[in-house]
């Protein structure tokens, strides 16, 4: 019965193994969503919050109202290695001035260290309508890469975004990310 339970076990770990080496192999792509929370969704700047390519919706009463939408693509180079490029849309309205509307972009590659930690560096910049000069940043991130299927993994992270601007309108972003990854 041991010998059984055993075996069983093995079968599993290769089976899960041989998953996301297919998922994270050559030639393969990865589409994802990601929400964040931290600094950036709860007021931190304005700018910082709405140049991201992430899921994200703030309300705090009589000050503000932020939204954001988009996504991620990625193809994988190498073996773990892909080299992704996102997109995005935000909104950002206080409860007095003029509302902030920007759309994003995000350059960047993803390493999955032993298929199960992804890493990645990126840049992300806005284009901010009306704005004198728009928000950039140098991204660094990590988390884990949790598959519950074959080809679909749940990737919680951190992420710190340092700013490129001198102005302060952009500073610094710490924030925690819930990924969502469909492997193709």
């Amino acid at each position: 019965m041991k010998k059984l339970i055993l075996s069983a076990m093995a079968v599993f770990a290769f089976g899960f193994a041989n998953a996301q080496s297919t998922a994270l192999s050559e030639g393969s792509w990865l589409v994802e969503a990601n929400t964040n929370f931290g600094a950036g969704s709860f007021g931190g700047t304005a700018l910082a919050h709405s140049s991201n390519t992430s899921f994200s919706f703030t309300s705090v009463s009589d000050a503000f109202t932020s939204w954001s939408l988009g996504g991620e693509a990625g193809y994988f180079i190498m073996d773990n290695l892909a080299i992704k490029a996102g997109l995005g849309y935000g909104s950002f309205k206080p409860e007095f001035g003029n509302d902030i509307s920007t759309f994003s972009y995000k350059l960047g590659a993803k390493y999955y260290i032993m298929g199960q930690f992804p890493v990645q560096v990126d840049y992300t910049g806005a284009s901010i309508k009306d704005a004198d000069e728009n928000p950039s940043f140098v991204g660094l991130q990590a988390g884990y890469a949790w598959f519950v299927a074959d080809n679909i993994s749940i990737e919680p992270g951190i992420r710190y975004a340092l700013t490129m601007n001198e102005d302060a309108f952009a500073e610094d972003v710490l924030q925690l990310n819930i990924g969502f990854a469909l492997h193709f």
